[in-house]
């Protein structure tokens, strides 16, 4: 079978021919129909990242996979061939070590994947694959963010910095769980405007030197409840930080390995402030979505900018680093 094969020693992404996996013990073999280009790919393949648990130097990457049902091992239970099902982010090993699939582990940009069978989620009939594909990533870790890190609640006033794959995502779900005003920052015009049409009550451009007045008139004088990092960039978390009210929360969604730094502990002390760490999500997010929508809460149509074959996976990965087109996601059809 075809698949994308990332060569960590020369950071290469090689397209290769490899043996279609068999599914052991207690693991469902899965064939392809969509799996989504993450930014974190990307890194992967630059440098930025690296796999932490990863047992040699090559993985087929992948994180955000969806298909149907093909072969089982031993002992799997509870699923039929041609189950329509996406695939959770990762799994836990023996020891409880949270392993990331297509990063630690053989991921989906190929014909077929293997999967612990706990890792199966079922999807709708009417729910295409190309939107199921990015729900463990680019929607569950936003959704994870705004529910459980930040624990947002109704009428707050929110700021997401940066609209991309996990930023666009977030605009809608605030709108969801009834934040109010939700501002999208972002420097890219293309990009404000697909905040307004994904449901951003205002949105600002952060280098206009009237930013903080703006921020101010749009809460009422009383500045953010939460302001969301989707970014990974420094300059954005010292502006999120200089418009947080009392309480206000700031959650670092964006990796941008480096330091956190706060100008001042008084007024940071004084007002009760606190900054979050993020990561992912859990599987019950990944279910709570799915159910989202089932119930028509949730429209992931406008995310999926385009579909590629798999086999121009390099091209995919190219635009996405390049942002050609500004690209919520693309998605790979084997």
């Amino acid at each position: 079978m075809l698949a994308g094969r990332l060569h960590l020693a020369e950071r290469a992404l090689r397209m290769e021919s490899v043996p279609v996996p068999e599914p052991a013990s207690g693991q469902v073999r899965i064939r392809v129909e969509a799996a989504g280009v993450c930014l974190s790919d990307v890194h992967l393949i630059d440098g930025t990242l690296t796999p932490l648990y990863l047992p040699g130097d090559v993985v087929t990457l992948g994180h955000e996979v969806a298909g149907v049902v093909d072969a089982f091992g031993d002992d799997v239970e509870g699923w039929e061939p041609g189950q329509r099902v996406l695939l959770q982010a990762g799994e836990r090993d023996r020891r409880g070590t949270v392993l990331t699939r297509g990063v630690d582990y053989d991921g989906g940009w190929a014909e077929y994947a293997v999967a612990s069978q706990d890792t199966l989620v079922p999807i709708p009939d009417d729910l295409p694959f190309e939107q199921a594909c990015i729900i463990p990533d680019a929607v569950s870790t936003p959704w994870a963010a705004v529910t459980d890190t930040a624990r947002t609640r109704p009428g707050e006033a929110v700021g997401v910095w940066g609209v991309g794959g996990l930023g666009a995502h977030a605009v809608q779900l605030l709108r969801l769980v009834g934040a109010a005003p939700v501002i999208a920052v972002e420097p890219l015009a293309a990009a404000r405007d697909r905040a307004v049409a994904l449901g951003a009550d205002a949105v600002l451009d952060p280098a206009d030197p009237a930013f903080r007045d703006a921020v101010l008139e749009l809460t009422g004088g009383r500045g953010l409840d939460v302001a969301f990092d989707f970014a990974g960039v420094t300059a954005v978390r010292e502006q999120a930080l200089a418009v947080l009210g009392r309480r206000g929360r700031l959650v670092l969604a964006g990796i941008a390995n480096k330091p956190v730094t706060i100008a001042s502990d008084s007024p940071f002390n004084y007002f009760q402030q606190a900054v979050l760490g993020h990561y992912g999500s859990e599987s019950e997010h990944v279910e709570q979505l799915v159910s989202l929508v089932r119930q028509g809460r949730l429209d992931l149509s406008a995310s999926i900018s385009d579909v590629l074959p798999l086999a121009d996976a390099e091209e995919a990965v190219r635009r996405v680093h390049a942002k050609q087109g500004n690209p919520i996601r693309l998605i790979l059809r084997p």
